[in-house]
């Protein structure tokens, strides 16, 4: 390996090397990174095989080497065609044999020559040359003087820009006569590209090469003297910096020396340690940096520097790096998830494949879930058990109510009491950039002049656009994307459609009787007592008592009103305890009246159940679980028209007039007169007339219930149904239906007729609760009819048709 450790000029009057003889036939050594120019010495580190074999046998015969270039200074091994033809006849003046097997050389240049013909390439190169001789200039005209004197000035300046000018080199080179060896000798020396030294070295003609030499120079002093610009601008900005920096110390140190430390030295200070201690983007901390340099220069009372202050305050408090690590234990999470809740298997699946991708994948974004269910079936309570699970904080957000945009995105600066919005707040309080947001009641958002919150949190929920979501009075991209957000709602219908586009729903149905009172063993009676300041010994509440209070004290889907039922009865044996006694307190069905008072509900199974002609139970969806549905239908003397009372909605009433359109379809099988429907007056009512009733599931049920009326048959005991009916008695697809399935449940019903296209449904339904139920799935009326009245009499039912209609031929 050859490279040039250090360039010197030598002005020897070369006379003994005048004198020498050049063979035409030299071993010749590729140097990289230098051209060789007429009278320079220069040393050289050999280490290629072929190149230290090249010494050698110069140094075996007359001591001359021929140098020559590589085109490409990377290649070890060059070839024939990465070397240039023109190089320099050299001297080899001193030798030194290096520790590692390399030669440290000492040669000097004799005379340029071009290569003829390769002799030999193998081990090292031998070379046929062709001496090149140096023409001198016949005059030195004006022309001439001129170009050598702008080579000198342009020379100076530029070792000057680059702070290597020596008086010594600049003496040599103002005494040069010649164009030619002052061409060399500035073009050796100036640090020029190869390709432009080998060209200023091919030139023959002086004059001419010394004319490539200023050109090149010219061009060497425009890019020098910008190189020397930028230098000194980043070294006066350092120093004005240092300088700074150097005044602000002795400035401190003066004042703590005299003890006159001011305060708000003192704050500017403690901010600027903490914008450096704390990790954040470069984007943002130059932000902060700039915002403290502003307050640094107002007056401490003023206005705006207190509102930058407090803007300072929240770019620190918030975690813009700060993360708590993911607990992965698949097997420990789900302990702790069973811990937490029974039952809610499909939630908990959903979490644990969520743990299982965020093992295998780190950078996966979190998910959006929406848990859509009836109050008090743990919607809440679940996200806390996710964020325990997964070893992460946990955040609370109640958007019920909420109108205004601000209350997400934060208020502009520039309005007087601006804050963040709830999300950067929430991010301050949990302090970390991963946590759990709980966002409850995302279906009761609201709108109004201040804005839309429901558009605001678009981009809060969208993984594609919340890494940089912009809060208003941050005004700065805070990354969300680690956030894991769970919203809750009641019902999914009222969520903006956008919205909801952006979540997974998960729907939380209610609980059987059951699993109340497991839940109710478990963790609501435990908590109950703790709460009220009991001990577990002083209460004795057996399974047949909680049974008995989820029948007859709680008509619900989720557990609220059962846990105030558990809470009143443990606060009455507080008070008991408070006033001196000392228990146990056993509660019975039998002393149970004397906690709760007599029962608020009596089951379906309990009462009396009317089995009558026009009398259907029907199933039914709300906000707050399954319910059943009783509808009746009587018949009376008239002209056709249709009753319908118990503040029924537009659907319903549609799907009264859709089930009566049916009944008159089949007349001919009803085995009544054609104008039958003419003659009498339909009244349609369903019980709970306070309450509104909507919704197209109560269609069969009708249909059935005139079906009922109109022949005077009664349904079968123990059976409800729920489908939507069309004019044409084809039963269409409803919803909710696990939730009207837990509705018949409590009531004691166990035969349920379903729409067929709703069996696939029926897989969402706990296994224990099917076993119990009997589902028939149809798929017309005519199918409803054949379970609803398996056994039809023609003779009963042409008498009741013959009293309605009064006439004694339609048998």
């Amino acid at each position: 390996m050859e490279f040039n450790d250090s360039l010197s000029i030598g002005m020897d009057d070369f006379s003994n090397n005048e004198e020498m003889e050049i063979p035409e036939v030299l071993p010749m050594m590729a140097v990289r990174d230098v051209v060789v120019f007429n009278y320079m010495i220069i040393p050289l580190f050999v280490g290629r095989p072929g190149s230290v074999e090249a010494v050698n046998e110069a140094l075996g015969t007359n001591k001359l080497l021929m140098l020559v270039t590589q085109k490409d200074a990377t290649k070890d091994n060059p070839k024939v065609e990465d070397l240039y033809e023109v190089g320099m006849v050299c001297v080899v003046m001193r030798t030194l044999k290096l520790p590692d097997g390399r030669l440290k050389v000492l040669v000097q240049a004799m005379s340029k020559a071009r290569i003829k013909e390769f002799v030999r390439t193998e081990p090292s190169y031998q070379v046929s040359v062709e001496v090149i001789e140096d023409v001198e200039a016949e005059e030195v005209t004006v022309e001439v003087e001129a170009l050598m004197r702008a080579v000198r000035e342009q020379t100076e300046k530029i070792m000057s820009l680059r702070g290597i000018l020596s008086a010594d080199l600049m003496m040599i080179i103002n005494n040069i006569e010649d164009p030619g060896r002052l061409a060399d000798l500035v073009g050796s020396n100036l640090r020029l590209k190869i390709s432009e030294s080998q060209k200023i070295l091919e030139e023959s003609d002086p004059v001419e090469r010394l004319r490539l030499v200023s050109q090149l120079l010219t061009k060497e002093l425009e890019v020098s003297t910008v190189q020397a610009k930028i230098q000194n601008d980043a070294k006066e900005e350092m120093s004005k910096s240092q300088r700074e920096y150097f005044l602000r110390e002795q400035m401190h140190a003066l004042q703590k020396e005299l003890g006159d430390t001011d305060e708000r030295s003192q704050e500017i200070d403690e901010l600027e340690r903490k914008i450096k201690k704390t990790k954040m983007p470069k984007s943002i901390r130059k932000e902060a940096k700039k915002q403290l340099s502003r307050m640094d220069m107002m007056h401490p009372d003023s206005s705006e520097a207190t509102i930058i202050r407090t803007y300072i305050d929240w770019i620190l408090d918030i975690p813009w790096k700060k993360s708590t690590k993911d607990m992965l234990d698949l097997v420990q999470a789900k302990i702790i998830l069973d811990e937490d809740h029974h039952g809610l298997d499909k939630v908990k699946e959903r979490i644990l494949e969520y743990l299982a991708v965020r093992k295998l994948n780190q950078t996966t974004k979190g998910p959006i879930l929406c848990f859509v269910g009836p109050p008090g079936v743990g919607k809440t309570s679940l996200g806390k058990s996710v964020a325990r699970a997964m070893g992460r904080k946990f955040h609370r957000i109640s958007l019920g109510g909420m109108r205004d945009e601000a209350e997400i995105r934060g208020h502009r600066r520039t309005y007087i009491g601006a804050m963040p919005g709830r999300i950067v707040q929430g991010l301050k309080t949990v302090a970390t950039n991963n946590p759990v947001f709980m966002m409850d009641e995302i279906d009761k958002l609201g709108s109004d002049y201040r804005g839309d919150p429901s558009s605001a949190l678009l981009e809060v929920l969208d993984p594609e656009q919340n890494f940089e979501f912009s809060d208003h009075y941050m005004n700065l991209p805070i990354d969300l994307s680690k956030v894991m957000f769970i919203t809750t709602a009641n019902m999914s219908d009222t969520i903006p459609g956008p919205l909801l586009d952006r979540m997974e729903v998960i729907r939380l149905s209610g609980y059987t009787q059951e699993e109340k009172v497991v839940i109710a063993r478990r963790y609501l009676l435990p908590r109950q007592i703790k709460q009220n300041g009991l001990k577990a010994r002083q209460v004795r509440i057996d399974d047949e008592t909680l049974q008995y209070i989820v029948t007859h004290y709680t008509y619900e889907a989720g557990l609220r009103n059962l846990e105030r039922e558990i809470g009143k009865v443990c606060r009455k044996i507080a008070r008991k305890v408070a006033e001196g006694g000392k228990g146990p307190y056993t509660v019975s069905n039998r002393n149970l009246d004397r906690y709760l008072g007599p029962p608020k509900n009596i089951p379906e199974s309990e009462l009396e159940k009317l089995e009558q002609p026009g009398l259907v139970t029907g199933l039914a969806w709300t906000e707050v679980g399954g319910e059943i549905l009783q509808i009746e239908v009587n018949i009376m003397p008239g002209k056709g028209k249709l009753l319908m009372t118990g503040q029924l909605g537009d659907v319903m009433k549609e799907s009264a007039q859709a089930a009566l359109t049916y009944c008159r379809s089949r007349s001919e099988e009803l085995k009544v007169a054609e104008d039958y429907f003419d003659k009498i007056d339909l009244h349609i009512h369903v019980p709970a007339g306070a309450i509104p009733k909507d919704g197209p599931s109560a269609g069969i049920t009708m249909a059935t219930a005139l079906y009922s009326a109109i022949t005077g048959r009664t349904v079968i005991s123990n059976l409800a149904m729920t489908g939507e009916v069309t004019l044409r008695g084809r039963v269409l697809p409803i919803g909710g239906l696990k939730e009207k399935a837990l509705a018949a449940l409590r009531a004691d019903i166990t035969t349920v007729i379903i729409p067929a296209q709703n069996e696939k449904d029926l897989q969402e339904i706990p296994i224990d609760i099917r076993n119990k139920m009997e589902f028939f799935p149809v798929k017309d009326m005519d199918e409803v009819v054949k379970i609803a009245f398996p056994k039809v009499s023609a003779v009963k039912t042409a008498k009741a048709t013959a009293k309605l209609s009064g006439s004694s031929d339609v048998a």
